[in-house]
This record gives structure tokens, C-alpha cells and sequence, in this order.
């Protein structure tokens, strides 16, 4: 696995998260795109093929939209708890309706078994322990518990292609993951379900190549995000849409598309106990 040393302070104790929680996270732009019913489709379908009810804690919820959506496709079936280090977004998950545990997830006090099922949607790559997050996940997850993981995917064609260039390795991804390197962090804790790649963003593959590896903005990112959910939610890209289809699902066969997401059943034969 490759990862960062030394990690900055800020990043490891979150402080990095509440400081940019008000400008990126909760920018227009990026609510806009986080709410919108298209963001988590593929995570939804994911997730709702292998946890059809129970109570679910989203790591890293950050405004709550996967919980909100979750919930409005799906009412009645969850029972829905988020958490977070940065204080902002928790503020606004709260205020779409999303319960919300406050702090380090190391830290929460949880009871053991108590969640059906965790994710992790684009947290892993910015933690500093993610085997700890992975170890305190299993303990808190019953004994038929799932745990589901989305990452960059460092042999993704953008990565093969841009190289350092690609905007996804910078300062606040601290991990980076292959399907061959996940596989491994996961095993002690884990066994896998399915393993998949999953997303691609030509937009941002062209960007980028543009661009020689300049530096991207929050406000840039936010951008493209709600640019490129415009464009799902638009008919007159309808034509376009199969062709995409095609293009991803190539992608996804040969561990090419930009993220893996993988679904994980805990281990009770090799499970170390955590207090």
C-alpha cells in the first residue's frame, strides 16, 4: 500500500476537515450535488443488493447525503446514524433530518454488534489508520455484519495515464489503494463479497491532462461535481448514456474504472477483540 509519511497534524486529528467544512463541503455547489437523487446511485445499489434493512452507520458522513437518500428511497427499512470528525456538515446533516455521533470514530463509544451495517464511502484514503478504522468497524458490527468500502483505485486507467498528474493524489489522501493491497488491509477483519471497480469521469481525465497537474481548487472540484450530475440528470444526454454505460462496464472488467468499492462480511473465526 502506499501512503503518506509524515502526516500532517491536521490531517490526523481532523482539525483539516472542520477548517474546509463550510467552504467545500458545504458549498452550494457541492449540496447541490449531494442531494441530488442521481449522486449515490451506484452506492445505493450496491449497498441495498446486500443489506435490505437494519441500522446502518455511515463513517465519514459528512453533510449526510447518503443517509438522506438512503432514506428517501428506502423509508421505514433503516435506521439511519452518521458520523463524522468536522462539526460543520454534521450541523447540516442534523438539519435535514440525520442523526449524527460527533468526533473521532476510533474514539465513539458505541456497543459492540451494534450495526447491521458500516460504510466508508471515500474515507479510507483519508485517514491515517485506516487497519484501526477497519478493526473498531468489525467490532461494532453484529455477527452477520457488512461493511461496504469506496476508494480511488490506483491502477484505474486515469492513474495508469496521468500519473502524478491526477488531481486524486494530494495532501488530503493519505492512503492509496490497489485491489491487490485492499485485499490484504481488509483480510484479518474481513472476508470479501464482491469486489468491483466503479466510476469514470472523462472530464476529469481530460482536465487533467490539460492541465499538466495543476493544482485543482475545492471550489473546482465542487464545480465538476455539480456540472457532471447536471449532465446525468439532463435528457438530452439520454443518447450518451448507454455509451457511458458501455465505456464503464468495460472499465469495471478489467479493474480499470476510477474507484473501488468492495462489500465485506465480518470474520468471526479471526476477529480480535476491541475494547
Amino acid at each position: 500500500m502506499i501512503y503518506a509519511s509524515p502526516v500532517p497534524e491536521e490531517f490526523v486529528s481532523g482539525r483539516h476537515y472542520n477548517r474546509i467544512g463550510t467552504e467545500y463541503y458545504l458549498s452550494a455547489a457541492k449540496l447541490q450535488s449531494d442531494y441530488a437523487p442521481s449522486r449515490f446511485d451506484r452506492e445505493l445499489r450496491l449497498f441495498q443488493t446486500y443489506c435490505r434493512a437494519g441500522a446502518v452507520l455511515d463513517v465519514g458522513c459528512s453533510s449526510g447525503a447518503f443517509l438522506f437518500q438512503l432514506r428517501q428511497r428506502f423509508p421505514d427499512r433503516y435506521r439511519a446514524l452518521g458520523t463524522d470528525a468536522s462539526g460543520p456538515p454534521l450541523d447540516y446533516a442534523e438539519s435535514r433530518g440525520i442523526p449524527v455521533a460527533r468526533g473521532n470514530f476510533l474514539d465513539a463509544g458505541f456497543d459492540p454488534g451494534k450495526f447491521d451495517a458500516i460504510t466508508f464511502w471515500a474515507v479510507l484514503e483519508h485517514v491515517s489508520a485506516p487497519r484501526e478504522f477497519l478493526q473498531k468497524a468489525a467490532a461494532l458490527l453484529n455477527p452477520a455484519g457488512l461493511c461496504f468500502l469506496l476508494v480511488p483505485n490506483m491502477e484505474s486507467l486515469a492513474a495508469r495515464l496521468l500519473g502524478w498528474r491526477y488531481r486524486y493524489i494530494y495532501p488530503q489522501h493519505l492512503n492509496y489503494f490497489t485491489a491487490a493491497t485492499l485485499t490484504k488491509l481488509v483480510e484479518p477483519n474481513f472476508s470479501i463479497v464482491e469486489l468491483r471497480s466503479t466510476h469514470f469521469n472523462p472530464v476529469v481525465l481530460w482536465q487533467d491532462w490539460r492541465r499538466h497537474g495543476a493544482e485543482v481548487s475545492n471550489q473546482e472540484r465542487a464545480a465538476l461535481l455539480e456540472r457532471t450530475t447536471a449532465y446525468k440528470q439532463n435528457p438530452l444526454f439520454r443518447p450518451l448514456k448507454a455509451l457511458y454505460q458501455l465505456a464503464e462496464r468495460t472499465l469495471d472488467a478489467l479493474r480499470l474504472a476510477d474507484n473501488l468499492a468492495v462489500v465485506l462480511r465480518k470474520r468471526t473465526d479471526r476477529l480480535e477483540a476491541i475494547s
